[in-house]
């Protein structure tokens, strides 16, 4: 089971950019499907962008599309997260998780078995 760790994430003023991280370890990083979540209080956990093993597929969320890039480096076993052009509403616990169920880039949370802890990111004015 790989076990994920999240970094990166602060307070940025609206219009910054922000890259976040996410440090795999303890299985083989490349066999996962990789993605990105947030969430804020009393609201689900919903879906921002997800990385097929490869990196040859993305998904994105419909607020985010334009704004986040999605990356991965297999041979450092991590994923990032680039966030431009920030808006108070991308204030969340942005989470990483992973999934071996298949190479998909699904925005179905319950299809990714392992999750990281969080990082907050507050976009302020």
């Amino acid at each position: 089971q790989v076990q994920l760790v999240e970094s990166g994430g602060r307070s940025v003023q609206v219009g910054g950019s922000l890259k976040l991280a996410c440090a795999a370890s303890g299985g083989p990083f490349s066999d996962y499907t990789m993605g990105w979540f947030r969430q804020t209080p009393g609201k689900e956990r919903g879906f921002v962008a997800a990385i097929s093993r490869s990196a040859s597929r993305t998904n994105y969320a419909t607020s985010v599309e334009g704004r986040f890039t999605i990356l991965r480096d297999n041979g450092k076993s991590a994923v990032y997260l680039q966030m431009n052009s920030l808006k108070p509403e991308d204030t969340a616990v942005y989470y990483c998780a992973a999934s071996r169920f298949g190479d998909i880039v699904t925005p179905d949370r319950s299809f990714y078995s392992n999750w990281g802890q969080g990082t907050q990111v507050t976009v302020s004015s």
